[in-house]
């Protein structure tokens, strides 16, 4: 199991490892942010919105974590979900590398959490985990996003064509790094 210590972010909010408790809240917090994440996100069936669809994901990520290859985080404010930063796909050995996605709720951006809480995890990467890179990806339109990860010290390394299916279709990505250790 990967450790982690939950850290206070601005406005309150706290970083913390989702639990399966949280199901119901990111429900809600999807629910309420569709059509704020509809373009970033894949197309969600409608049951990917309901307490059940989201333990069973969290029980998925939990035992990701558990194998040492993931770090499932929710951005806390009180009992309401704010976003979710995820340290996913960590590799060991030669390559000592993870990718990192993250998400805000729609009335919570705009305020510095995302680089805050992407600082967090880049510190938890390097220092805890010992790891040398961190991979991030956003689509060619997602300017907000490019604007956390150079603000957070990840530099742009190349365009992938076609990379993930997005809003139903396959779409380019910018392909961006932070390598943690010289």
């Amino acid at each position: 199991m990967l450790p982690f210590s939950d850290r206070e972010l601005p406005g309150g909010l706290v970083l913390r490892v989702r639990a399966e408790e949280d199901a119901p809240a990111l429900a809600a917090a999807y629910s309420r942010n569709r059509g704020h994440l509809a373009q970033w996100d894949p197309k969600r069936e409608d049951d990917f919105y309901t307490d059940i669809r989201q333990l069973a994901h969290t029980r998925e990520l939990l035992a990701l974590r558990d194998q040492g290859t993931a770090l499932p985080l929710v951005l806390a404010d009180g009992e309401s979900i704010a976003g979710l930063v995820n340290l996913s796909s960590i590799v060991r050995g030669a390559f000592q590398s993870a990718t990192v996605g993250y998400w805000l709720d729609r009335d919570h951006t705009k305020r510095g959490l995302a680089s805050a809480a992407l600082h967090a995890v880049i510190e938890v990467a390097r220092d805890d985990y010992g790891l040398h890179r961190i991979q991030a990806a956003t689509l060619l339109h997602n300017h907000a996003s490019q604007t956390v990860l150079t603000r957070t010290g990840f530099e742009r390394i190349g365009v992938a064509p076609a990379y993930l299916k997005i809003a139903g279709r396959w779409q380019d990505h910018v392909l961006f790094q932070r390598i943690l250790h010289d």
